[in-house]
């Protein structure tokens, strides 16, 4: 730094401050110390300065999967929210979610140096009390049903199965079917209880449950049950890509989708619009979902508070070209 203020011919003070990129330094002398820093190839030590000032501008992120949409998603959405907010993101997975695997995941990112963490649990833990998170840290829970004991942002799971269920009842469809994700996820099963509890306030009797695990090979393996089914005339399908998967095998058995089956999925995936027909589904927000769990990881960062309990990002139902009125019984 000594070097650096010769070479610019400014005092150590006005390096740290350009270094730190605090205001009041004017122009010209903020583009000589800069020049200088280059020159002599000076970096500003981030470990000496995070000691200093007791921060380390770091987010840990812990996920058990990246295999989901909305774990990718929401990630990305984390990573450019805090990029935003000037901290960068260390991002651990957790192959197999245990309270040991867990606890070591947050042992890990204490080592690593992070300023909190957000945990994004899509499976049945927090709920379960199988797993508790260090009271130390600061915490903020993706995706899981954690009650009152941690911050919790979400997306509307209910809502936006409540939308693409009455939707389909709405076009005239006696009942509709439910193709589920995996029994761990929490997600899915907030998208099964509402599904059901849809259709039992409208009076009708939801039909048998048909689990997928998110993949579209497991959308494929059920459609190949649900197109032999004539009385099958309208499915939700608990994300886009089993609904790609269902679609596949609906055609390849000559069940038409809308005029035979309509289709509804959830989190409108790119290319959803780009099916074959356009899908029918539940927009999900995940730049909202990364920047609430940024802001309210900040906020405790900053020892202004985040509330405890659950934060709902509402959804938004998307009609494409999937959905249509059932098919008239004397042709079915």
């Amino acid at each position: 730094m000594a070097d650096v203020a010769r070479l610019a011919g400014v005092s150590s003070q006005t390096v740290s401050r350009v270094s730190n990129g605090y205001a009041g330094v004017n122009e010209e002398t903020r583009r000589a110390v800069l020049a200088a820093m280059q020159e002599l190839g000076y970096r500003p030590n981030s470990a000496a300065r995070a000691l200093k000032r007791g921060e380390f501008r770091t987010i840990g992120v812990i996920t058990f999967t990246l295999a989901t949409t909305g774990n990718v998603r929401t990630l990305e959405a984390i990573a450019t929210s805090a990029a935003q907010e000037g901290y960068a993101v260390t991002l651990l997975p957790v192959a197999v979610p245990t309270q040991d695997e867990v606890r070591g995941a947050f042992s890990r990112l204490e080592e690593l140096a992070v300023d909190a963490v957000i945990v994004i649990m899509e499976v049945h833990l927090l709920d379960a009390a199988t797993i508790t998170l260090p009271p130390h840290v600061q915490v903020v829970v993706v995706d899981s049903d954690a009650g009152d004991r941690y911050t919790v942002v979400d997306t509307d799971q209910a809502g936006g199965t409540r939308a693409a269920v009455q939707h389909l009842l709405d076009l005239g469809h006696d009942t509709v079917w439910h193709l589920a994700g995996p029994e761990g996820s929490f997600a899915a099963q907030r998208r099964t209880d509402a599904w059901r509890a849809v259709l039992t306030e409208a009076g009708r009797v939801p039909p048998p449950l048909v689990q997928g695990d998110w993949s579209t090979e497991s959308g494929y393996r059920a459609g190949q049950e649900l197109a032999r089914r004539q009385d099958c005339t309208a499915v939700f399908v608990a994300n886009d890509q089993m609904a790609l998967g269902l679609q596949h095998a609906l055609h390849e058995h000559g069940r038409r989708v809308p005029e035979d089956v309509s289709v509804v999925g959830f989190d409108d995936i790119p290319e959803a619009a780009h099916f074959v027909p356009p899908l029918t589904t539940v927009q999900q927000d995940f730049a909202k979902v990364g920047r609430l769990c940024v802001r309210a990881a900040l906020r405790k960062v900053r020892g202004e508070g985040a509330e405890r309990g659950t934060t709902l990002v509402p959804t938004r139902l998307v009609v494409r070209d999937s959905t249509a009125a059932p098919p008239r019984r004397d042709a079915r």
